[in-house]
Order: C-alpha cells, then structure tokens, then sequence
C-alpha cells in the first residue's frame, strides 16, 4: 500500500528526470524536490542538438543533484543507426509533410530513463511534456512498454504553472538561472533539437495567420539567400541505409550531421506546418530537416530502380500507419516492430548510389543506379528498337482483360 507525503504526493525516493538545463527541467528540478521531497537524477541525452551539454551538469550540481546522479549520455550514434534510419528505412512521412524530428527521439529518451531508473533503484520517472502535448504520451506509453510498473511523475498534469510565463516568474522567486529569453523580450521559443531536426512553437507562431520571424531559423538560410551554383553529392546505400558521402564512408551521425550543415547551407528542410496532435488539437510548429529531407528524396530514388513494384507499392500503402505509430509514441508495439521486420526484410537490396543536386530549398535526384539489384532493364524500357525484347501485340490483350469489367457496366448503362 503506497504512502503520502506531508504535501499529499505519493511518497517517491528517487526519481529520474529527463533534464535539459532549460527552463521547464530547471523548474520541474526544483518542484519535484519541493513537493515530492525525493533525490533527483538527472538525465540529460546528447542527441546532437548543437549545444553544449556541461551547463547542464552545473546546474545540477548547483541544484543539489549529487555528481553520481548526473548522467549525460552521448546517444548520437544509437539515436540515427536505431531509430532515424530504421524510420526512413519506411520513407516516413506524417499527415504528408512532417519527417517526425521530435517524435523518433522520445523512445530513446524513454527508453534511458527506465535503464537509469533500474541501475540506481529509483522508483519513478519524471519528464517536461505539457499535459497538452503529444510527448507526454510518447515518453509514457515508451516507459510502460519497458517497465509496466513504473512510477511517472507529469509536473504540468499536477501543477499550476500552465504558462511560459508563470514559470519564468517561479524561476525567478527561487533563483533559478534561465538563459534562454528572448532577445525581444517574453517567454522564449518552445524549441527540441536533435541530429534530425529542430522544432520552434509558441509566441506569435500560435496565430497560424504569422508568417516566422527570419530570425528564429537557426539551422538554414533562406532559399533567397541560398548560393546561387548548385551543389552536387553522391549518397551510397547498403541494405537501405546511406552508408558514403561523397565517396567517403562515414558512422550514421557523422552522415547525418554533414547533410545538415550541407543542406542548411542550400536553404533546404524548412517547414511550416499545422498538424494534429494526438490529444486532439490542432497545433502549428516549425521545423528545419535538412538532412532528413534529403536522404528522404535519395532513399525513395534509390528504391525506384532496386524495389519491385508491388513490393514498393505495399510500403507506401503501410507507410501512413507506420508514422502514426511513431507520432502517436507506439515506437515499442508489437506491430510497429512487426511492420519494422517486414520493411527491413524489403530492404535487403536496396543498395547502390544516388547523385541529388541541392539548390535554393531543393533536393533533385539528378541520377541513380544499382550494379548488384538494379531492376531496370534499359533494353526492354527502350524507345528504339527493343530487338523483340518486349512484344507489343501483348499489351492489347492486357488492356482488354482490364477492360472487361468496365465495358460490360457501360453496355449495362446504355441500356437503361
């Protein structure tokens, strides 16, 4: 039977928390120890959002975090060869635009936080989603999925500081250090980072009417200010997954960090996007993918010449699904891992090399071929003579076949 503490919480002896340093997980730090009158481990995950890590251990420390208790992992490498590349493995896509940038890092983060918890016996877990949001559902549903008896501790489900300012105000009255105020003034940007991509919402992005401020992209140029001579790169496939750049064989998040700087630079990946959250609101947020966008377009040119028609045709079909699965935090299902196993057997040959030409916010596929699994056969897909490689006449009784139905239900028409 569980017991209260003197504030009416479940008592908890140790909780971990997925901690950033930022305002929310500064806050969310100081209130557990307050209300849950508990020891705190931090979790902070260095998914490649480009900010130095450190700041975050101080603040810890100088929240009273015990050094032991202060983890930062470097999970850059797990994150991109486990999670982003089996996704784009499935070319996937949600509600037709988003490449699910915040939604792929939530099973890793969630699935940390429980191997955390059982390595220093904590009883519970903690994170900064809003009760609005659609993380708060991806990090939990990841959590139980791993540990079915997991204790989870939601700070905006429990207490009443339900806006940017209220917290930047709490912060203040205990002390806590924020750095991240807007240069003009207000609650910052509600921003994720990762080697995939970086999101932007809030302030004047709540009016869907407001174009974003030039100055919020941080990744890329605009495509006006983009070079003027195109740029030119050849991406090698294994198994379906980008493997060489340029020649150069790299990890999965070295590839994936120079694709950013190189797409960034080409002003590609920008995305302003309306989408429906889980919860049922509509909510609008901003994206950069510079990378993700452009070992979208190669995996899908690649797959053109090396995947069976009706093998490529089922994905596409199973595609939607699979985002949903993702976006709606269903990373450690059974049938997302039974669709995972399907997709990754179709990828056995998908293998060869992709020449794309990035220019001003474009990605075009400029030349593709496989010497291995190529299914391209030019001396039958030929506009000259063919030397009876494909004989017409065939077609004929093809189109007739496929016609019948068709005729018959007009003949039918005519009649009535």
């Amino acid at each position: 039977m569980s017991t209260v503490n003197k504030n009416g919480k479940k008592e908890i002896k140790k909780v971990v928390l997925a901690y950033s340093g930022g305002l929310d997980t500064s806050v969310i730090l100081k209130w557990l120890q307050d209300e849950y009158q508990c020891e705190i481990v931090t979790f902070t995950a260095d998914l490649g959002q480009g900010e130095e890590l450190e700041p975050a251990r101080a603040k810890a420390k100088a929240a009273g975090v015990k050094e032991q208790d202060i983890y930062i992992d470097d999970v850059r490498e797990e994150f991109v060869r486990d999670f982003v590349f089996p996704m784009f493995r499935a070319n996937t896509v949600y509600e037709g635009e988003y490449l699910l940038g915040t939604s792929i890092a939530r099973p890793l983060i969630a699935k940390r936080l429980i191997e955390i918890a059982r390595e220093t016996n904590a009883d519970a877990i903690s994170h900064g989603a809003t009760g609005k949001g659609n993380d708060q559902v991806r990090f939990e549903l990841g959590a139980y999925a791993l540990n079915p008896n997991i204790h989870i501790i939601a700070p905006w489900r429990e207490w009443d500081l339900l806006s940017r300012e209220k917290l930047m105000a709490y912060a203040e009255t205990h002390g806590i250090p924020v750095d991240m105020k807007h240069k003009q003034g207000g609650s910052p940007y509600s921003m994720d980072a990762n080697l995939l991509h970086i999101s932007y919402e809030g302030r004047h992005l709540e009016d869907p009417a407001a174009e974003a401020e030039e100055s919020m992209w941080r990744w890329s140029v605009s495509p006006e200010k983009a070079p003027d001579a195109a740029e030119y790169l050849d991406i090698e496939y294994v198994n379906g997954d980008p493997v060489s750049l340029n020649g150069e064989a790299m990890k999965p998040h070295e590839l994936l960090a120079h694709l950013n700087k190189i797409g960034g630079k080409h002003g590609i990946g920008r995305l302003d996007l309306v989408e429906n959250r889980y919860v049922g609101m509509k909510s609008r947020g901003c994206y950069e993918t510079p990378g993700g966008t452009i070992m979208l377009k190669a995996h899908r040119a690649i797959e053109s010449i090396t995947l069976d028609r009706e093998v490529a045709h089922l994905k596409d079909d199973l595609m939607p699904r699979y985002a949903s699965m993702i976006y709606n935090g269903y990373w450690w299902s059974p049938e997302r891992i039974a669709i995972q196993t399907l997709i990754d057997h179709t990828q056995t040959v998908v293998n060869g090399w992709v020449r794309v030409k990035l220019y001003k916010g474009n990605v075009i596929v400029t030349g593709r071929d496989s010497k291995t699994n190529s299914l391209f056969d030019s001396t039958i897909a030929t506009f000259e003579d063919d030397k009876g490689a494909y004989d017409q006449k065939d077609a004929g009784g093809f189109i007739k076949l496929n016609a019948l139905r068709l005729r018959i239900a007009a003949n039918l028409k005519n009649r009535q």
